[in-house]
């Protein structure tokens, strides 16, 4: 699960245009925060946007893979996060549209939390 620095590096400099953006390592791999809010992990150097019932379906029908946690005994648990597509990397459009994905996303779950 770990993240090259070179790898956060150029997460952040892909990412600089969402709001209070900050990055924080945690179990070998980094979470991305706007403000206060995670909308996005770095593992093994992919970019994982946060997903929800809403806005999964656009991952889905781009065939971007779950993020699939597992623990030392092997263990798999799904993660409400799908991997971003390669097309961010190369068209700022593509970067901020999925961004923005994940971002509605991990608000939307944070409004229900709040409920």
């Amino acid at each position: 699960m770990a993240v090259s620095e070179d790898f956060l590096t150029s997460v952040q400099e892909l990412l600089a245009f969402v709001p209070e953006l900050r990055a924080r390592r945690m179990f070998g791999g980094a979470s991305l925060y706007s403000g206060d809010v995670i909308f996005a992990l770095l593992v093994d150097d992919v970019l994982y946007l946060k997903s929800d019932e809403k806005n999964a379906p656009e991952f889905e029908a781009a065939g971007l893979e779950p993020f699939i946690f597992v623990n030392k005994a092997g263990d798999e648990a799904p993660m409400p996060y799908r991997r971003a597509p390669d097309s961010v990397w190369d068209d700022e459009e593509e970067a901020r549209r999925w961004a923005a994905l994940g971002l509605d996303a991990a608000l939307r779950a944070r409004a229900k939390k709040s409920r």
